[in-house]
């Protein structure tokens, strides 16, 4: 058993640093995808109220699986007959695996980080907005240096979870075809028939991604909160 996994490890390796790469770039959509959502729920334009309402209701109520077999393959339909009117020879074209899997998944836990998003924004202290608009700040001014900061500290403990799933969600990109970890633990069992030990090794692979994840989260968490703890 330890000479196959010995003998699959580089591939193993290459598809972990894919998984950390589609996480950095998932992570950075879902964040994007998270304040825009939080923003238009805050917002009082209500097309722009109807439309996070939709997004968020859409998301959290459609499988993960579908969402990405939908956003993959619709994705296809629609460049192509985009293509077509400029170029009416185009024959296909689509978004790769690892965009396709990226946009996905960030689209489906930016759903939740919008409404842990929308919370933290509604607990932020008004009257330190106030303060600032009193000071001459712009919207936007208040906006970073205000309601960003405050919120981001209300909302860490529940984006920490988002985080988690976020991870987690990296398994099912393999059916598209992105040659990851589970791609390549589907190859391996298929030509070793040691499924156990590949899908295991799987499982701790995630493990640690997930612990990262944990350990960070908290470590921003008191960094966050440090003047709490100083003003006791």
């Amino acid at each position: 058993m330890f000479e196959e996994l010995w003998r699959w490890s580089g591939p193993f390796l290459q598809g972990s640093l894919v998984i950390l790469l589609v996480f950095l770039v998932s992570l950075v959509l879902t964040v994007i995808w998270g304040l825009i959502g939080a923003s238009a729920k805050l917002s009082s334009n209500r097309v722009a109220r109807g439309a996070a309402n939709a997004y968020t209701v859409i998301f959290r109520g459609t499988p993960e699986f579908l969402v990405l077999l939908l956003l993959y393959f619709g994705s296809a339909i629609t460049l192509t007959a985009l293509a077509k009117l400029v170029w009416p020879q185009t024959r296909f074209v689509d978004l790769s695996p690892f965009w396709a899997g990226s946009i996905a998944i960030s689209m489906i836990v930016g759903a939740a980080a919008t409404e842990t998003f929308r919370g933290a924004f509604l607990g932020v202290d008004q009257g330190q907005v106030e303060a600032g608009r009193a000071l001459g700040l712009r919207r936007f001014q208040v906006f970073i240096l205000i309601r960003l900061p405050q919120m981001w500290r209300l909302a860490l403990p529940s984006f920490g979870n988002h985080l988690n799933s976020l991870v987690k969600d990296t398994a099912l990109i393999s059916v598209i075809g992105l040659q990851e970890i589970m791609f390549t633990a589907d190859m391996a069992a298929s030509t070793n028939s040691m499924p156990f030990a590949m899908y295991f090794t799987v499982a701790l692979i995630y493990l640690a991604f997930t612990t990262v994840v944990t350990v960070v989260i908290r470590r921003l968490e008191r960094r966050a909160n440090h003047f709490m703890v100083a003003a006791r």
